[in-house]
């Protein structure tokens, strides 16, 4: 309806335009020819500005927004990919932020809030980009996490919970091996079973697919990932692996782990999924169109060292 309510001006613009051009061949007095040309030249003008700016909006994402785990460093590796992100803000404005856990290193201490997260972040957040966060294994190390989830910037109503960003729903887990998942897993279905998003994505800090040190979850693709195929789920992201890698569609949905954000590197293989891995410092921007998601992988030094693109299907 948009797109035809914008041609339908457009046709306005051409319609208005040639009612000048009469009404100038009307009233002119000398040189009537080159007035009508004149306008019609107008006309045309102004018809082939409207397709442009119709062009441009087809070219606009739904959503944008940038995903980054093991943050919390408080060192020189976090701030570097603080910096890219900034950059990267300058340029494709966003206003979310997906935070996938180990936000605060090493036992989650909400006393080094400003150096792991204020600070590296301040010009983001000036600007009013919204972090939401989950947490890792070492937020808990420190009260649970509890003091985590009530600290306003990482914007958590609980340890899990779901949130709408237009045309996409993310639903956000806690992980961890001390979660309730008699709880969390009947919620879990619940919302994706009553979600009409056209996009659903999931995240939460420790893998289900990888191929870093840690490997596979076994207990989550057997209980998390049927659910995701059920209800169609299209995206899973992750961190908790301090590497960058993103599969190959399992079952409909994309695994894509972004556990560079500061903490140490660790090595990372591939497996017959992996679509792309790499040991490097960066963060993952997403851009969310109708039919697709443009993903891509952007390091320190701003270079884009992977991209990749999970199409909408249609049921």
């Amino acid at each position: 309806m948009q797109r035809r309510s914008l041609l339908i001006l457009g046709g306005v613009a051409v319609a208005a335009g040639i009612g000048k051009v009469a009404l100038s061949a009307m009233n002119a007095v000398s040189s009537p020819m080159q007035n009508e040309s004149s306008g019609a030249s107008g006309a045309i003008a102004q018809a082939q500005q409207d397709s442009s700016t119709l062009a441009q909006a087809r070219k606009q994402p739904l959503l944008r927004f940038v995903a980054t785990a093991d943050t919390g460093s408080s060192n020189e590796n976090q701030y570097a990919v603080a910096a890219a992100m900034t950059r990267y803000y300058q340029q494709n404005p966003y206003k979310l932020v997906v935070l996938a856990g180990d936000n605060i290193y090493t036992d989650g201490e909400i006393d080094k809030i400003n150096s792991a997260f204020e600070q590296p972040y301040q010009a983001l957040l000036k600007n009013g980009v919204v972090f939401r966060a989950c947490l890792g294994n070492h937020d808990i190390r420190s009260a649970n996490g509890d003091r985590q989830v009530q600290y306003p910037g990482f914007h958590m109503p609980g340890r899990y919970y779901t949130f709408r960003d237009k045309a996409v729903q993310f639903f956000v887990l806690d992980t961890n091996v001390n979660t309730d998942w008699s709880t969390q897993l009947p919620w879990l279905e619940k919302e994706l079973s009553r979600s009409n998003a056209p996009w659903k994505i999931v995240y939460g800090h420790h893998p289900i697919y990888s191929s870093g040190v840690y490997g596979n979850t076994q207990g989550f693709i057997e209980n998390l990932s049927p659910l995701f195929k059920k209800y169609g789920v299209q995206l899973y992201i992750n961190g908790h692996e301090h590497s960058y890698e993103r599969t190959r569609p399992i079952n409909g949905t994309t695994y894509v782990i972004t556990g560079n954000g500061g903490a140490h590197l660790r090595a990372v293989g591939r497996s017959p999924w992996t679509e792309y891995s790499a040991s490097r410092y960066g963060f993952t921007a997403f851009e969310v169109f109708s039919d697709r998601i443009n993903i891509q992988a952007i390091a320190t030094d701003h270079q884009v060292f992977d991209r990749g693109t999970i199409p909408l299907k249609v049921a």
